[in-house]
C-alpha cells in the first residue's frame, strides 16, 4: 500500500519572490499567493528576515539571496522595484530566468499580474 504523502513527492516549480523592504509586511500574503497558484515560493524575507538583524554580514546574506535566485525557475516581482529588487531582476535576466511582475493589493487575493511597463520604481531606481 502506498503512503498518501507519496503522491506529494513530485516537485513544484520554484518561484523566487522579489520585493522591497517597504513591502516587508506583505511577505506572508505573497507566499500564500504563490502557493495558491501551485508553485513553491522562496521569499527572502521569510528566510533572512531583514538581514537577520545584522547577526551575519549583509554581503553574506546578499550572496545567499543571489544563490536562491539562481536556483529558482522564475523570479516574480511584487510591488515597487527597489535597488535590491532591481539587482535580482538583472541577475535573473542575465541567467535567462523568466521574470513576471505583480501589483500588490491588501491581501493575497488582490494581487494581480501586470506588464513590466506598469511596474513602479522606488525613488532613485532607474527603469530596467
Amino acid at each position: 500500500m502506498t503512503h498518501p504523502a507519496r503522491k506529494l513527492h513530485k516537485p513544484l516549480p520554484v518561484i523566487f519572490t522579489a520585493q522591497s523592504k517597504d513591502t516587508f509586511f506583505m511577505r506572508q500574503h505573497i507566499v500564500a499567493y504563490v502557493l495558491s497558484k501551485g508553485f513553491a515560493p522562496i521569499n527572502p524575507f521569510m528566510s533572512f528576515d531583514y538581514f537577520l538583524l545584522d547577526k551575519v554580514g549583509r554581503d553574506k546574506i546578499r550572496r545567499a539571496n543571489n544563490t536562491l535566485v539562481q536556483k529558482a525557475d522564475e523570479l516574480w516581482v511584487f510591488g515597487p522595484i527597489s535597488d535590491g529588487v532591481y539587482e535580482e531582476i538583472h541577475l535573473a535576466k542575465k541567467i535567462k530566468i523568466p521574470v513576471k511582475y505583480f501589483e500588490l493589493g491588501k491581501t493575497f487575493r488582490s494581487i494581480r499580474e501586470i506588464d513590466s511597463t506598469e511596474s513602479e520604481y522606488e525613488e532613485g531606481v532607474g527603469n530596467i
